[in-house]
């Protein structure tokens, strides 16, 4: 299941995860953001060993301008509280799932 992140809940959902969380900056307007949301429903649903989140960038741009995210999508990977991944534009399942540690 993918959770909606916002500044409200990054906190406890991301920072304070206890596994990796791969965030999906994204925009409702954009092209590549629309074809990668396949692939992120798919790995939502893949494993337990890490969790996916959303974030709209139009509706948290807070969160957008703290990771220096400025065009979409970028995919964030965090792990222990700390950003340990990134991509940016539209990229394969293959290349997104080499961004997290311990998958298992």
């Amino acid at each position: 299941m993918i959770k909606n992140i916002t500044k409200e809940n990054f906190e406890t959902e991301v920072l304070q995860s206890k596994i990796p969380v791969m965030l999906d900056f994204f925009a409702t307007w954009c092209g590549p953001c629309k074809m990668l949301s396949p692939t992120i429903e798919t790995l939502s649903r893949e494993s337990d060993k890490y969790t996916v989140g959303k974030v709209n960038i139009d509706e948290q741009p807070e969160l957008a301008v703290k990771f220096g995210v400025n065009a979409v999508p970028t995919v964030l990977v965090f792990n222990e509280g700390k950003c340990v991944g990134q991509s940016v534009g539209y990229t394969s399942k293959g290349e997104l799932l080499k961004l997290i540690p311990n998958r298992g």
